[in-house]
């Protein structure tokens, strides 16, 4: 199930891409960093087999994986009104149907394409307890044939963060991007904000209102307005066509065609005219990330090597102490965020009385119209069914509440997160300029369009131990009043206990939304912790192989030394080479010098 190329030029241009990521991949692995090897190899292999990827991005419900089906005339990936996709799914060209799926341990696993809920819903793994890391999907499709490889993304938006952060996480992998918006509503800025980030490398947007048979021409055209002016202001440049389409008729095969044959044409034409460009692009962008990293291990052991023991020791000391004092400063911006994080919990429950005062007549008519419909025979029966319709009547009303106070949460959340984001830049920048040359190599900065960092827990409280009480006298009770016809009692504990209901969830709501908040910020400042002590572990395995070679001697130093001094010359000229046409000898870096050193 390997992707066929059919034109031969490019080929060997793919496979010329190829040359400086396995010449990275070797540097990098002398160097000792494995994860950079794994991910230059990756990264070489995918340019060599022309592989370039085009993801499917949007908003939970927007319809994304349908129009990926529609694209490939299959049904292929699954599609539903909960959120579907835990991890980004590959589609790659195929000899026949076929899906694989890649678990922790870092082994894949064949499975049939009917069996991809199992492994990308949040119903059947839910928060993606399976440990799913790589999902790919094989398809003959004739779309797929020069390279090409979609992605369907995991929704924006919707209650399980994990889906958003595995879309922020796949970003740097994207070459060109199908942007799925809709009329109603319409582009959020939460689907702004990722496409500023995706913008930034990513030339090729084409931009799909899905879902036209379902709005009126008035809401389209209003909607495209919006979209194209929101996009045009973030990403700082034109916007193209915004193809109108239904993926549903499309897959259906009925209704009229409106933009779909434009929106193929397009697609068709990223790959022919673009899809060689977008490898080298993709191989140019993970080069350039990789060499920077592989460069601070080389002049942090070089500089182990030249000092004196006592000296890198006592650097890495002074280091400790830097990070131990940043850490003590942390605290003060801390407190800070405190501050905001009260503010929102006080708008939160402001919200919450708000939704009640709201809400709660609305769920009591609904309740009081629903329960005239039910049969009034047996007691206790008619006891289950009330308490039963009032935990359906208000989860219904709860759940979409949930949705959209989550939405609206993180959006106060992100204000909150990017000035403490931007604080925490600044605060690793001046320890960058504060003339200790580990921190001048800091890795990349803070994330300021991540919001939150944790999913949601929230459950629906069904309070079952209430509503299906065990008392024995209750039972009798039940059976007394229903031989009675005096209904009206039960009718009334059961508008109790939906009132109760009411309270107990949204009150859980708001927690919920509070301990994200809260859990967010820990885990921002563990974000900062984290580039802190990275400094740190890099210059203490430097020193740890300083130690090795001086304790061989002083011709093992020198050699550690040339050795460090043609990987250093060998990445200035990847970084200089462009697509690298050189073979391996002529940077004086190949596996025979190696094993001369």
């Amino acid at each position: 199930m390997t992707t066929a190329r059919t034109d031969r030029d490019d080929v060997v241009q793919d496979t010329q891409v190829e040359f400086p990521l396995l010449r990275l991949a070797e540097l990098a692995e002398d160097l000792g960093s494995e994860r950079v090897r794994e991910e230059a190899t990756a990264l070489a292999q995918r340019a060599n087999e022309g592989r370039f990827y085009v993801a499917c991005l949007g908003q939970f419900k927007r319809g994304k994986s349908t129009l990926l089906n529609a694209l490939l005339g299959d049904r292929i990936l699954p599609t539903g009104v909960l959120p579907l996709t835990t991890v980004p799914t590959v589609v790659r060209l195929g000899a026949s149907r076929g899906a694989r799926v890649r678990f922790r341990a870092g082994k894949w696993m064949a499975i049939s394409p009917e069996d991809l809920p199992q492994f990308v819903s949040e119903e059947l793994n839910p928060e993606n307890k399976k440990g799913v890391v790589g999902v790919e999907v094989f398809s003959p499709s004739p779309l797929l044939a020069q390279g090409m490889c979609l992605v369907d993304t995991p929704g924006l938006g919707s209650v399980f963060e994990g889906n958003t952060a595995a879309t922020q996480a796949f970003v740097p992998h994207i070459d060109a991007a199908i942007v799925v918006v809709g009329a109603d509503p319409p582009i959020s800025g939460e689907e702004v904000a990722l496409l500023k980030k995706v913008g930034k490398h990513v030339r090729d947007l084409l931009i799909v209102m899905n879902k036209a048979d379902r709005t009126s021409i008035e809401e389209r055209q209003a909607a495209k307005s919006f979209t194209a002016k929101m996009l045009g202001q973030h990403l700082q440049r034109r916007i193209g066509p915004i193809y109108e389409v239904s993926a549903e008729e499309r897959l259906a095969n009925c209704g009229p065609e409106r933009d779909w044959g434009e929106f193929v044409a397009a697609l068709e034409g990223l790959v022919h005219e673009s899809g060689s460009e977008l490898v080298r692009a993709a191989a140019r962008r993970g080069l350039a990330r990789l060499t920077e990293e592989l460069f601070a291990i080389i002049s942090e052991e070089r500089e182990a090597l030249i000092r004196p023991i006592e000296e890198s020791e006592a650097r890495i000391h002074h280091l400790r102490q830097t990070i131990s004092e940043a850490e003590r400063s942390l605290r003060d911006v801390s407190y800070l965020f405190l501050a905001e994080e009260h503010r929102l919990s006080d708008m939160f429950l402001a919200q919450r009385k708000q939704f009640l005062a709201t809400a709660g007549p609305k769920v009591n008519a609904e309740f009081e119209r629903e329960l005239k419909t039910l049969p009034r025979h047996y007691g206790p029966k008619f006891r289950r069914d009330t308490f039963h319709l009032a935990q359906v009547v208000v989860e219904r009303e709860i759940r979409p509440w949930l949705e959209a106070e989550q939405v609206a949460a993180e959006q106060e959340y992100r204000k909150v997160d990017s000035r403490f984001v931007s604080i925490g830049n600044d605060f690793l920048k001046n320890l960058a300029e504060s003339g200790a040359p580990e921190f001048t190599r800091m890795p990349n900065p803070l994330d300021s369009n991540q919001g939150f960092r944790v999913r949601s827990r929230f459950t629906f409280e069904q309070l079952l131990h209430v509503a299906l009480p065990s008392s024995p006298l209750r039972y009798l009770a039940d059976v007394f009043l229903g031989m009675v016809r005096a209904y009206g009692v039960i009718e009334k504990e059961a508008s109790d206990f939906l009132a109760h209901l009411m309270e107990m969830n949204s009150t859980r709501v708001q927690s919920d939304v509070v301990n994200r908040v809260q859990e967010s910020r820990g885990q921002l400042e563990v974000e900062i912790r984290k580039l802190l002590h990275e400094v740190t572990r890099v210059a203490q395995r430097a020193l740890d192989r300083a130690r090795v070679a001086k304790a061989e001697g002083a011709a093992a130093v020198e050699g550690a030394l040339a050795r460090l001094g043609r990987a250093e010359r060998a990445l200035r000229a990847l970084s200089q080479s462009g697509e690298g046409n050189r073979p391996f000898a002529e940077d004086g870096w190949s596996r025979e010098s190696r094993r001369n050193d």
